[in-house]
């Protein structure tokens, strides 16, 4: 069994951010040597977020205002948390919604996706260096 664990690093320059990261996916993909197994992504942060959707920006920006009515930032006294010193409850709440982690099948050397599909990051309390977890394992 081959296995390979890597770490990237996300510093977004805005505060809430979707990032394209299939192609960094596939290059540790090509890197691990696995034929067929599996790739575990995991957001390492609490107000971050890993998922797989379409690359569209008309999506991101649906995610954006949805994300926005669900948990919506200010004011921040809405939110228990916030009372610790805090001002990112709803980055926490977003990112339970949007997910920890995403697991993609491996076949043939390549992520097994079907039609449209991509890995994002996705970050809510950003403007700060988060790292995201690679684990990829299989033969």
């Amino acid at each position: 069994m081959k296995s390979l664990t890597k770490y990237l690093s996300f510093k977004t320059k805005s505060k809430k951010e979707f990032v394209n990261i299939t192609s960094d996916i596939e290059k540790l993909v090509q890197e691990s040597g696995v034929k067929n197994g599996l790739c575990l992504v995991n957001a390492m942060h609490i107000t971050a977020s890993v998922f797989i959707n379409d690359n569209e920006s008309g999506l991101h920006k649906d995610y954006d205002k949805w994300l926005e009515n669900l948990a919506p930032h200010s004011p921040i006294e809405q939110y228990q948390h916030n009372n610790t010193g805090e001002d990112n409850a709803d980055a926490h709440l977003k990112r339970q919604v949007m997910g920890r982690e995403v697991v993609v099948a491996i076949t043939n050397y390549e992520l097994d996706f079907g039609p449209w599909e991509a890995i994002f990051y996705g970050e809510f309390d950003g403007q700060r260096t988060k790292r995201v977890l690679v684990k990829i394992i299989g033969e």
